[in-house]
């Protein structure tokens, strides 16, 4: 009995939804074409059993097959913007918290000078 790999079992319950709601959508998507699983998985070129297990939102599954499948729907185009940059919610988050730091920090530092200045021109004054 082959083992299951360690990225498989520490999928996010998310995660593993977003798969089965994916392989439902493609069954409903297969479907509705009106095609078999016999002749859905010769196109893909994988087994009914396979196809099977992709339907189900199985995380084993290679995402080349689940990619052939997006591209028998003419979906294949959406996989290049899962992941590009400007969707990257949590970069862009990060890039923002340390816009805002770096701002803090030039604001404290000309705080600092003006009030350098001001002791300055106070002394040269006095």
């Amino acid at each position: 009995m082959p083992r299951t790999p360690l990225a498989l079992k520490q999928l996010p319950p998310a995660t593993l939804s977003a798969l089965e709601s994916l392989g439902a959508h493609l069954a409903v998507a297969r479907l509705r074409r009106k095609e078999s699983l016999a002749s859905w998985a010769s196109r893909l070129g994988v087994s009914v059993p396979t196809l099977m297990r992709m339907e189900s939102g199985a995380p084993g599954v290679g995402i080349g097959i689940y990619a052939t499948a997006l591209w028998l729907i003419g979906r294949d185009g959406a996989l290049a913007d899962l992941a590009a940059p400007e969707n990257d919610r949590g970069a862009l988050e990060q890039d923002v918290r340390t816009a805002v730091g770096l701002g803090k920090a030039r604001a404290k530092a000309s705080a600092a000078a003006r009030l350098t200045r001001r002791e300055l021109k106070a002394r040269s004054h006095g």
